[in-house]
């Protein structure tokens, strides 16, 4: 979506902020995607630029200090298809060094046409290859999206399953669920929430994210951060999310 105002000095000192969130995750994690509800929409010949991370704190010594990242490119080739290449994957385990961990390729296809259904569908599937060997991670689920005047609602079902040499053969699932109010494109509140039952792992906490249109190109710059609480005690207490985007035709 579009923006038609340029970037308030407000708004770059949060997308500043949300720069420095994502680049100090960039020297740790993977599995940023753990943190993040995708929308089912695919604006066709767009291309996006994409980094996000986390990062988390915690009084324990085998969760604080964990952080991951993604650098990823994408373009919409059809009105239905978006598919994304992750360049970099990083993790940072607590206590350890942060490298490079894999890479991975994602597709976004949109099922229905937005706004003609009680809610817009679509399916995430994507395939991780880890850096060095071993079991890849293959990934899908069903991406569910409702606009309701200024409020807007996310809702992601996500199965995972290690495929390949010394691959268990468990599937894993996970949900996350999203939902902001427009006060301005520049600012939109909101609140996420994730669950991960196989880690016995509830979060849920505020989030803001915004859009400006960039001057003089057919570009936009999106930001997200977030702050998710534990809700379980096996849940990681606090956990930062960041996340800058460049998107263009």
């Amino acid at each position: 979506m579009q923006a038609n105002r340029s970037i308030p000095l407000y708004s770059q000192r949060l997308l500043q902020a949300a720069l420095g969130l994502a680049l100090l995750g960039c020297a740790s994690l993977v599995h940023a995607d753990d943190f993040i509800v995708y929308s089912p929409h695919v604006i066709p010949t767009q291309t996006e630029i994409e980094l996000r991370g986390y990062g988390f704190s915690d009084g324990r010594a085998d969760i604080n200090g964990e952080r991951a990242a993604e650098l990823s490119v994408a373009h919409a080739f059809t009105s239905w298809w978006k598919p994304e290449i992750y360049v970099a994957e990083y993790k940072k385990e607590p206590g350890g060094q942060g490298k490079l961990v894999g890479y991975e390729f994602e597709n976004t296809f949109q099922f229905t046409e937005p706004g003609r259904y009680w809610a817009d569908v679509g399916l995430l599937a994507s395939y991780g290859h880890p850096k060095g060997g071993g079991p890849g991670e293959l990934e899908f689920g069903p991406l569910i999206e409702k606009t309701a005047g200024r409020f807007d609602h996310r809702v992601n079902l996500i199965w995972e399953r290690h495929i390949g040499s010394g691959a268990s053969h468990a599937t894993e699932f996970r949900y996350s669920y999203a939902g902001t109010y427009a006060l301005t494109s520049a600012f939109r509140p909101g609140i996420e929430a994730y669950g991960r039952p196989d880690d016995n792992s509830y979060q849920a906490g505020p989030v803001a994210t915004g859009e400006w249109h960039v001057p003089g190109t057919h570009g936009n710059v999106e930001y997200r951060i977030g702050l998710l609480l534990g809700i379980n005690p096996a849940a990681p207490r606090r956990t930062l999310l960041a996340q800058v985007e460049y998107e263009f035709f």
